[in-house]
């Protein structure tokens, strides 16, 4: 007993309080600067591709935002804190793991803005994939969701993606050093660089097998098979998710995001989401969340953003998630292969301040390469790659267009455009529209006004049976009321009553690539 009471004193001595005593615990914070270094030289930090992109883009090399964060702010902010994490230029910030008492204690120091917690958490927007021998109507969808964006057109072409840099930001990317479905990318030397921003090293080939299939959906080749379209493109290979949990902190996505940048990434396609473990669905209104404006900003340093609109259509949440509700992002949603329409865990639009999104859609249930074998997967995961890729070859096309100017044009690529829903959005991207233009379209349907409904008549010649007609009734400002998708039946047409469209909306129909509008007066 006496050596316990002697051992005791003596560590309460050395500690200075009962050796019973707790740590504070500690949390982490975004702590912001309210200024930053302004010793900056552009020519040295950057790729010389992103100087390209800059000035094509008419973006300024020496924007503010690139200057570095001061090195003494971070110093002092270490001293305080129990440690410290991402850095990031463009919000002159850092992550910081601190009590309380020591948020307090920053919050006072003079170049301080302010300190917020972190929050959030990413969902992969996939779900569970499952291995099997493909059958043969997983061949059939290994051929058609490169099939469905016209990839023919752009091969018949040799557009490739070739001299396009796509970042994608994942989980990890097991076999992508390895198996033979990206042996051609190797060969060449196209995997420029790679980070894992989980645990500060370069490899990132391990771990979750989640990027291995969304790259296999955008640069993949098995066999005689494009399993998706940018064969011919640069990488940047970054590991923003945590193999662990199904979950990532939002500064892994900030960090990579500024690194693509400064690496010369063109396009970057992010397959996942921030919902309901940190927000509200009126948070989705392009402003609230910093991965969301860290979006919107690469947008402005002219990079094509590409994000997965959710799988939350099915569920109590149902709103795409962060970063999909960024302006400046193209959010995709997911169509299923046996109807070629909306999948039912596809998230929905529109956002909170009623913009449109999803912008497009793509195949939302693929066949992508795993670590071992070619499987089925599903989820938006899988659609935004497609697009990613097909967004490579499109500006392959024509390297003149801003990336706005490529934003809005593969918009006016989607199959239903001009018509769009917050299902669908635009549609399908179509190569042939980037090679060839858009089609006239001949008449499919016509309108005949009755005393209490408008009935939608379809031209017999024009009826194909494999085709749907979609329908929207939107308000004077664009904003979607109510909208669905019908088949077509020959001896009976469509009616909508006419209370449904009140005087002054207009009901927007397309059926077989032909779009048609009517106005009831005032």
């Amino acid at each position: 007993m006496r050596i316990f009471v002697l051992l005791t004193a003596f560590l309460m001595c050395i500690s200075g309080s009962s050796i019973f005593a707790q740590k504070e615990a500690t949390s982490k914070y975004w702590v912001f600067f309210t200024d930053k270094q302004t010793d900056f030289n552009p020519c040295e930090y950057f790729d010389p591709l992103a100087i390209q992109r800059r000035l094509k883009n008419h973006v300024p090399l020496a924007d503010s935002t690139d200057f570095p964060v001061n090195s003494g702010y971070i110093q002092k902010v270490g001293a305080i804190a129990d440690s410290t994490s991402v850095v990031t230029r463009w919000f002159n910030a850092i992550v910081a793991f601190c009590s309380e008492k020591q948020v307090q204690q920053i919050r006072n120091l003079a170049f301080v803005k302010s300190v917020e917690p972190v929050g959030g958490m990413a969902i992969p927007a996939s779900r569970k994939p499952y291995q099997e021998e493909l059958t043969s109507t997983q061949m059939d969808v290994l051929k058609r969701q490169v099939e469905s964006l016209q990839g023919d057109v752009f091969e018949k072409k040799g557009i490739t993606g070739k001299g396009i840099r796509i970042a994608i930001f994942d989980g990890g990317f097991p076999g992508v050093d390895t198996i033979p479905v990206f042996a051609h990318i190797r060969k060449t030397g196209r995997i420029i660089k790679t980070y894992d921003f989980t645990r500060n090293k370069e490899f990132v080939y391990s771990f979750s097998s989640h990027g291995t299939m969304v790259m296999s959906c955008i640069a993949g080749i098995s066999g005689d098979f494009r399993m998706g379209l940018a064969t011919g493109a640069e990488f940047l290979l970054a590991r923003t998710e945590v193999n662990t949990e199904p979950f990532s902190e939002e500064e892994n996505w900030l960090a990579a995001v500024e690194w693509a940048d400064k690496n010369g990434a063109h396009i970057i396609n992010s397959s996942l989401g921030y919902t309901y473990h940190r927000y509200f669905t009126w948070d989705m209104d392009g402003k609230k969340s910093l991965v969301t404006r860290a979006a919107n900003m690469a947008a402005s340093k002219g990079i094509l953003v590409v994000n997965a609109a959710g799988n939350d259509g099915a569920n109590g949440w149902k709103k795409i998630g962060a970063p999909a509700d960024a302006d400046s992002v193209i959010s995709v949603g997911g169509i299923d292969p046996t109807t070629d329409f909306h999948i039912s865990f596809s998230s929905y639009g529109p956002t909170a301040d009623k913009r449109l999104k999803p912008n497009v859609c793509a195949f939302g249930d693929v066949v992508a390469a795993g670590k071992k074998s070619l499987k089925s997967v599903q989820g938006t995961s899988f659609a935004s790659p497609l697009v990613a890729g097909f967004a490579a070859c499109a500006m392959q096309t024509d390297t003149t267009r801003t990336t706005m100017e490529l934003f809005r044009e593969i918009e006016k690529s989607g199959s239903l455009y001009p018509y769009y829903d917050y299902a669908h959005g635009y549609g399908v991207p179509q190569a042939s529209y980037f090679t060839e233009g858009r089609p006239a379209s001949a008449p499919s349907f016509e309108f005949k006004a009755k005393e209490h409904s408008i009935a939608i008549i379809p031209i017999a010649e024009k009826i194909d049976y494999k085709k749907y007609m979609y329908c929207h009734i939107e308000d004077e400002n664009g904003i979607i009321e109510e909208y669905w998708v019908t088949t077509v039946n020959k001896t009976s047409p469509f009616e909508i009553d006419k209370f449904r469209i009140e005087r002054g909306q207009t009901l927007l129909v397309q059926y077989n690539g032909y779009v048609a509008s009517y106005k009831l007066k005032k």
